[in-house]
């Protein structure tokens, strides 16, 4: 499940100006790379990738200056290919005028901006990755809790959404309630939003579907978050073995990103809101480098070797 991406709306979420083409900017954005046309502008051709934004900043300018305008034309007319969705000119360059005709014969838009090449090229690639990455539908609700992403996973009718709603109450944000849908923007990162269609919204068995942000204001929900944590609820049962130490150190392998992950047994009586909430605040005391499990560990150690010392 791959989300699509036109000229219109990378203008729109990235800052760019339509210099030419404003009637073209359906065109579709196929790939997250950036095209520097050097070689191109040479006359090389080969592996020339037609399907890429090109971006031309002030090292290709500068050489496109030194070219003829017979020499200029027909380079300018190979790189207008019929899957070329645009063109970009950052540093509020001038447009060689080669390149204002060749994209007007093959309807393709130029665009511009202030910023620098480097900069344009890394805003266009971060909204790019994100929105043309591979996504996948997982099963859960997603809620932020003071900064960590928590996904909350488990069978269904075992209180997932009414547990969300609780932390939502207790200050907390919701993302995606039931249907989670995840891209790795990194190697390292997992981000989940909500499907359009259940943006905002809740199912409460009972109930039927609420407006979170209509009951508790804009304050409760965002758009997306990264997913820092899972946590798994499972039915309690008497021969199952849940972690109790917090040393087990399990994980979730989603699109080839690794999240941790903690089990939490449902057992009536237990407050969930607030266990998924303490496993979210130990879960950041972990990143920042205390680990109380450890500290027991410590502990544990010197009261053996103090006995040991009386005996």
């Amino acid at each position: 499940m791959v989300n699509e991406v036109t000229v219109a709306d990378l203008v729109k979420k990235t800052r760019l100006k339509v210099l030419q083409g404003d009637k073209y900017l359906d065109r579709v954005v196929t790939t997250s790379d950036i095209s520097r046309p050097g070689l191109e502008l040479t006359g090389y051709f080969k592996y020339y990738p037609a399907m890429r934004i090109q971006l031309l900043g002030i090292t290709e300018t500068s050489f496109a200056k030194n070219m003829t305008h017979d020499e200029l034309l027909m380079v300018m007319r190979k790189m207008c290919a019929p899957e070329t969705p645009t063109f970009v000119v950052s540093t509020d360059l001038e447009v060689p005028k080669e390149l204002k005709q060749a994209a007007k014969e093959n309807n393709i838009p130029i665009l511009g901006t202030s910023l620098t090449s480097s900069r344009v090229l890394s805003n266009m690639t971060y909204y790019l990755s994100g929105k043309l990455a591979e996504r996948q539908s997982v099963h859960g609700v997603l809620v932020d809790i003071n900064g960590v992403g928590v996904m909350i996973t488990g069978d269904s009718g075992v209180g997932k959404s009414e547990t969300a709603l609780e932390l939502v109450r207790r200050g907390h944000r919701l993302v995606a309630d039931d249907r989670v849908e995840v891209y790795a923007q990194d190697e390292q990162t997992l981000v989940g939003s909500a499907p359009a269609i259940l943006n905002h919204l809740m199912e409460i068995r009972g109930i039927g579907i609420i407006d979170v942000m209509n009951l508790y204001g804009a304050g409760a929900v965002m758009q997306e978050d990264d997913v820092d944590l899972i946590v798994n609820l499972e039915t309690w049962a008497p021969d199952v073995q849940f972690d109790r130490l917090g040393d087990k150190g399990d994980s979730q392998k989603i699109l080839d990103v690794i999240v941790p992950k903690v089990s939490i047994p449902v057992k009536t009586g237990r407050n969930l809101a607030i266990i998924i909430e303490s496993a979210a605040m130990n879960f950041r005391a972990q990143s920042m480098g205390y680990d109380a499990t450890e500290v027991f560990d410590a502990n544990l150690n010197k009261l053996i070797k103090e006995n040991s010392k009386k005996d």
